[in-house]
């Protein structure tokens, strides 16, 4: 801001109407002040209110390890330097070195997936912005030399936006808002991320177990296909039963066809959940899903606990405080859009003949300030007043939608999560072995010809249909266990709860 102007080495530095001219030579200072003095001294007044802005040392992250980390129980953190990825790396590879579990896919995922990390940029980025808006209003600077016959002008300009100075301290208290809103927002991506490589997870290797259950029927199917081609071929056995072996061996071979499709289709999910590729997808999952727990406890205040702990409605709470300081800021500077303030300093310079043939330099010098400001006088500021207002108002809807919709959701994945277990344990206690005892005994009426193969073939068909629900049940009742924890602190709804699923399961069933 130091123009260089004159003779004697003075300097003059501007701000606003303001010049401060330091002399060298005797080493004292001289102000000059407009007519426009209490403006400007309100306007200094601000700066020292706006402080020293700097990035936090974490970038914003110890909220969300706090958070995330301790409602998941695992490692939280953002990857900055090349030793950070290679720590990161080295934990990948000694949980990737063991059969996989649901937690340590839970970790990997949180160590590894970059749309994770993606969204801990989209929290730096949101800290860069908050220092930004905390910071004045730059001044705008502008030099412009104007030249005629035997003169010339030369203006110097510094212009301020004291409307910006003014709403600083406002602007900045909303933009720190914005940033602790964005940490909330972290909060529920990683929650996301984690209930994410959970669900892939169970679904998995409930797919591996489906597929090695029928991989065992299809052995059992081709025996009895073969045993009944030789048994034709000596005229034992009639063409009706022959076609009848062969083609329960061929739905078998189909039935285990897609469920290989399905398992790598899984696979690879899971692999994109977790951010693996290359060497990093060789791993071993379980061949079956874990046991079912204890049954579950009641819980009688599941709704309360959803209202105050779901990560998306704390985001909604704060995006509506947001919006309401917003809304009085617009109101404050309604009828002022831009105010200005605009130092001036002009040097005019004329070459006036002498005498004796010579030319000496006339210098005039003018210092002064303008002020300009816009009004807006066809609607005095109402329509952004109005604008804000309804912002505002659809800000209270949306946040009361959600606050209904989460006590909902909370409710439905309770229901879903008692349900599943029911239906799971009932396929395991009662479903399961039942069917064992029929298939036991119709064997052995087969083997002493008291019935036919028909009979034998329609009970291997709903003993291979039952063991697959009760293997879909038990999965659906993990995915509802993962939903219900969602419900409670957030991290985004999967769209098919286990409910559904199993809607599905036995509707085909019957079929």
């Amino acid at each position: 801001m130091d123009i260089i102007e004159g003779s004697g080495g003075a300097k003059r530095n501007w701000l606003g109407n303001m010049s401060i001219a330091i002399t060298r030579g005797d080493d004292r200072a001289r102000t000059r002040c407009g007519g426009w003095r209490s403006l400007f001294l309100a306007c200094t007044a601000i700066l020292p209110m706006s402080g020293c802005a700097n990035f936090s040392p974490d970038g914003g992250m110890q909220l969300v390890q706090d958070q995330a980390g301790a409602e998941l129980g695992k490692e939280v953190k953002k990857i900055r330097t090349e030793e950070e990825a290679a720590a990161a790396a080295a934990s990948v590879r000694e949980l990737l070195a063991r059969p996989l579990t649901a937690d340590a896919a839970v970790q990997i995922a949180l160590l590894n997936n970059r749309g994770l990390q993606a969204d801990y940029n989209e929290l730096g980025i949101s800290e860069a912005q908050t220092i930004e808006a905390s910071l004045p209003p730059s001044p705008a600077f502008a030099l412009s030399k104007l030249f005629t016959t035997g003169q010339f002008e030369i203006e110097r300009q510094i212009v301020q936006n004291v409307l910006g100075l003014l709403t600083l301290p406002r602007r900045r208290e909303i933009a720190e808002d914005r940033f602790r809103q964005a940490q909330v927002r972290a909060v529920e991506a990683t929650l996301r991320t984690a209930a994410e490589a959970r669900r892939t997870y169970y679904r998995a290797v409930a797919a591996n177990q489906i597929v090695a259950f029928l991989e065992k029927a299809r052995l059992s199917a081709e025996s009895i296909s073969e045993l009944a081609k030789k048994l034709g071929q000596t005229g034992a056995m009639p063409k009706l039963d022959q076609a009848r072996e062969h083609a329960f061996y061929a739905e078998v071979s189909a039935q285990l066809a897609v469920a290989r499709l399905r398992q790598r289709s899984l696979r690879d999910k899971l692999n994109r959940a977790l951010g693996l590729w290359g060497r990093q997808t060789v791993y071993g999952l379980p061949r079956a899903l874990k046991g079912l727990p204890p049954p579950p406890p009641a819980i009688h205040d599941i709704e309360t606990q959803a209202v105050l702990s779901r990560a998306d409605l704390q985001v909604a709470r704060m995006e509506l405080a947001i919006l309401a300081k917003e809304y009085g800021l617009t109101r404050a500077t309604r009828f002022v859009d831009m105010l200005e303030v605009t130092g001036i300093n002009t040097s005019d310079s004329t070459l006036v003949p002498q005498t004796n043939g010579e030319e000496l330099r006339d210098r005039d010098k003018f210092n002064g300030f303008e002020i300009g400001f816009a009004i807006p006088i066809y609607d005095f500021g109402r329509a952004r007043t109005r604008l804000a207002e309804e912002t505002y108002m659809r800000g209270v809807n949306q946040l009361i939608e959600k606050a209904v919709n989460v006590r909902s959701q909370a409710d439905e994945a309770y229901q879903a999560y008692r349900g599943t277990y029911d239906v799971a344990r009932h396929f395991e206690k009662e479903i399961l072995p039942l069917r064992e005892i029929i298939s036991e005994q119709e064997l052995l009426n087969y083997n002493g010809m008291l019935t036919d193969l028909f009979a034998l073939l329609v009970d291997a068909r709903a003993r291979i249909l039952a063991n697959v629900q009760a293997i879909e049940a038990k999965r659906d009742f993990w995915l509802a266990k993962v939903d219900l924890h969602v419900a409670i602190v957030g991290g985004g709804q999967d769209g098919g709860g286990g409910l559904e699923s199993l809607a599905l399961t036995m509707s085909s069933g019957n079929d």
